[in-house]
C-alpha cells in the first residue's frame, strides 16, 4: 500500500491544466507541419500557418494557445494500492482544477447551473472518469474541451446491420455539419459500441490517443484511416477556408455492446487538441 497525500493531486492537477491551455502537444504541432506542406488551398495554408506561429507565440509568452480553455475533463487511473490520504479524491481534484486556471491566468468557462447560467468563477466542478487499474500510482491526463467543437459532437445508435458503412456514413454527416465551426483542422474520436453513455464516454477518450498511432485491431486501423481519408475530401479546410487539411487524425474506440445496437459516437476535437499527462 503506498499513501499519497492530496496535495500531490492538487498541484499535479494544477500544473497539467495550465501546461495542456498553454502548450499543445508536439504530435499536434507536428501535424501542423506536415499539413502545411501538404495543403492545396492558399488560405487553407495560410490558417496553418498562423496555427504554427500562434503555437510559438504562447510557448514564448506562457500565455493561453486559444482563449477558450474549456471544460475541465480529468482522467485519472488510480492503481488499487494507492491509498489518498489528507482529504477527499474529488475536492482535491477540483481544487487543483481551480488552482491552474487561477494561476495560469485562463478563462472561466463553466456555469453551474445550466439553465441560471451563473458563472463558477474557478472553472469547476471538473468532469472526472476514474478508473481503478493495478499499481501504486495514479496517472492523471487533463483535456480542456473547448466549447465550439464540444457543441457539434454527436451520437447515434445504428441498426446492427448498418455495419462499417454505416458508421462512417454517420460520422462523415457529423463533420460536414460542423463545417468550419468546430475550429479545423480536428481531431476526431469515435466511439463504437457500448451503451448510450458508454459510446460516448470512449469517443472522448479516443481524442487522448497521440496523432500517428492506431487501434491495435486491424479492422479498426482501417476504419480510422478511411474515415480520415474520407472528411479531408469534404473540402471544408482548416478554419473552414477549402482545403484538404480537414483532420489531423480520427481516433476510433470500441466496446462490446447489445445484439440488437450499434451505438455510434463522435467527439470533434478542434485544432486546439490540448491533452497533458503525469504519473504520480
Amino acid at each position: 500500500m503506498r499513501e499519497i497525500h492530496v496535495d500531490e493531486i492538487v498541484d499535479t492537477v494544477a500544473r497539467l491544466c495550465i501546461e495542456a491551455c498553454h502548450e499543445l502537444p508536439d504530435d499536434v504541432v507536428q501535424g501542423f507541419h506536415t499539413a502545411a506542406e501538404k495543403e492545396i488551398s492558399p488560405f487553407g495554408k495560410s490558417v496553418l500557418l498562423k496555427l504554427i506561429d500562434n503555437d510559438r507565440i504562447a510557448r514564448e509568452n506562457n500565455v493561453p494557445y486559444c482563449h477558450d480553455t474549456g471544460l475541465t475533463i480529468v482522467y485519472a487511473d488510480i492503481g488499487q494500492d494507492v491509498h489518498i490520504v489528507g482529504g477527499h479524491y474529488l475536492e482535491a481534484v477540483n481544487a487543483g482544477v481551480r488552482k491552474g486556471y487561477a494561476d495560469g491566468y485562463m478563462r472561466k468557462s463553466v456555469v453551474t447551473d445550466p439553465l441560471k447560467r451563473v458563472n463558477s468563477n474557478d472553472n469547476t466542478p471538473a468532469v472526472v472518469h476514474t478508473e481503478i487499474v493495478p499499481g501504486t500510482q495514479i496517472k492523471f491526463s487533463v483535456l480542456p474541451k473547448g466549447g465550439g467543437s464540444e457543441n457539434w459532437s454527436t451520437m447515434k445508435f445504428l441498426l446492427p446491420g448498418e455495419g462499417a458503412e454505416g458508421v462512417k456514413k454517420f460520422v462523415l454527416s457529423a463533420i460536414e455539419a460542423a463545417g468550419g465551426s468546430a475550429c479545423p483542422p480536428l481531431t476526431v474520436g469515435v466511439g463504437i459500441g457500448g451503451s448510450f453513455d458508454k459510446v460516448t464516454e470512449i469517443a472522448k477518450k479516443a481524442i487522448l490517443r497521440d496523432i500517428g498511432v492506431h487501434h491495435p485491431d486491424e479492422h479498426i486501423a482501417q476504419l480510422e484511416s478511411e474515415l480520415l481519408v474520407m472528411i479531408n475530401k469534404t473540402g471544408i479546410g482548416p478554419q473552414g477556408y477549402g482545403g484538404i487539411s480537414t483532420a489531423l487524425w480520427v481516433a476510433v474506440e470500441t466496446f462490446a455492446c447489445h445484439i440488437t445496437a450499434l451505438p455510434v459516437a463522435v467527439n470533434i476535437q478542434c485544432h486546439a487538441s490540448r491533452r497533458k499527462t503525469a504519473v504520480i
